[in-house]
């Protein structure tokens, strides 16, 4: 269905850029492929609040699908692992569009809310993990094809665009839920998200770079599974779910903010302000200089968020939440560049996947959990007291990069 380029046999290393290496459609492929598994969380957080009339409810539904993503999406990576991501992506992710096709028909039909809740976590189980396996590609590209002397910098250049693209979609996913929320129903966004799913994830599957993980040979040697329990990525996994926290704490006390307004649907297309300069400075992370080290942009740009947090949460017009917004996108984008590149470097042999498989679904765990809380706090305290939880979940991505910074004079590599 897709033509590219044969790559060269593994043993060559040649000059070709990363985009010839992958393919011209690989990016585009990819980058379209993780916008449902973004949309999932809204759409449904934003179906079950329109069809039910119940802002908890609805976050409770999110929490689920991020209970599920979190209990069975280390399990899908670590079976890419292992088996290939092709034997594993394929059946998930068509398992995945059938369940977000039926859910709007479960959700405004005359099922019970414990019906609505198992079949929000079924959803988050069969997550496709598209994000976490692209960058698990890109990395065996560069590392088995590419000059030795390139490896370094393609290899932050591509980590700084793979977390672009995360933060991007993050923003553009309940952008576009807003927007179809608004102009059509709620649930034609979960239905696009089902159709998303159904061809682009499986054209991820099948692209030919899904063949190249299990064709290294040290990749075939793991470490310890216990090896994921190391502390330098433990703090990376916290720091990454404070970021998830943010955006779920950020989108409920938002939707609940603009429902006092009258517009709740229109809560995404405000949250989309955040991608302006968020994508923009994610991938001008690669320009940084080395002696601005990982750790540092952490914890930089991370108070950067922390402040704007602070300022959403005193925010009392419409307008002056739209240029907080703006101006917290400055924070995200590098923070989430610094994070995914240490999970990338402190990954154990061969549990690249699963690593990566980790930190992506940290994100949509925080983000689930706190749409949960949020939404209660709002519907029992109001929405200004919802407002309040970006700040605490901000402190979190803080308090993680101090530890960070911390632990290498204590924690061996």
């Amino acid at each position: 269905m897709l033509h590219t380029t044969p790559a060269p046999p593994a043993s060559t290393a040649d000059d070709r850029s990363l985009i010839a290496h992958a393919g011209r459609w690989y990016f585009p492929v990819a980058f379209i492929a993780r916008l449902p598994f973004a949309m999932m969380v809204v759409g449904v957080l934003t179906l079950v609040v329109s069809a039910r009339d119940s802002v908890a409810l609805g976050g409770i539904n999110s929490a689920s699908v991020g209970i599920g993503a979190a209990v069975f999406g280390p399990m899908v990576g670590a079976a890419a692992d292992r088996f290939g991501q092709r034997t594993v992506l394929v059946p998930v992710g068509l398992v995945n569009a059938v369940l977000l096709g039926v859910f709007p028909f479960v959700v405004t039909g005359t099922a019970p809310d414990l019906a609505v809740l198992a079949m929000a976590f079924c959803i988050g189980a069969s997550a496709p993990q598209v994000a976490p396996m692209s960058r698990t590609r890109l990395v065996a590209i560069i590392g088995q094809r590419m000059a030795p002397a390139r490896r370094g910098k393609v290899l932050s250049g591509t980590m700084a665009y793979e977390s672009a693209a995360d933060e991007t979609v993050f923003i553009i996913g309940p952008f576009l839920v807003g927007v179809l929320a608004s102009a059509i129903a709620p649930w034609v966004a979960v239905a696009g998200a089902s159709a998303l799913t159904f061809v682009f994830v499986t054209a991820f599957a099948l692209h030919p770079t899904g063949k190249l993980v299990l064709g290294r040979h040290e990749e075939l040697v793991q470490a310890p599974a216990r090896e994921l329990l190391r502390p330098r990525l433990v703090v990376v996994v916290i720091g990454i779910l404070g970021v998830g926290m943010f955006f779920g704490s950020t989108l409920t006390s938002l939707t609940a903010f603009m429902e006092t307004h009258g517009e709740p649907s229109q809560a995404g297309l405000l949250y989309g302000l955040m991608g302006i300069g968020s994508a923009g400075l994610a991938l001008g992370s690669a320009a940084f200089p080395t002696r601005f080290a990982l750790g540092w942009r952490w914890l930089v740009f991370g108070v950067v968020l922390l402040g704007g947090a602070i300022a959403f949460s005193q925010a009392g017009s419409v307008l002056a939440v739209g240029i907080v917004l703006a101006v917290l996108g400055v924070g995200i984008g590098p923070t989430l560049v610094a994070q995914y590149s240490l999970g990338s470097d402190r990954s154990p042999v061969g549990r690249s996947a699963t690593t990566m498989t980790i930190l992506g679904s940290a994100v949509i765990v925080g983000q689930s959990l706190t749409s949960a809380v949020a939404g209660d706090v709002a519907e029992q305290h109001g929405a200004a007291a919802a407002m309040l939880l970006p700040a605490a979940s901000a402190a979190i991505v803080v308090l993680a990069s101090v530890v960070n910074l911390l632990l290498p004079r204590r924690v061996a590599e």
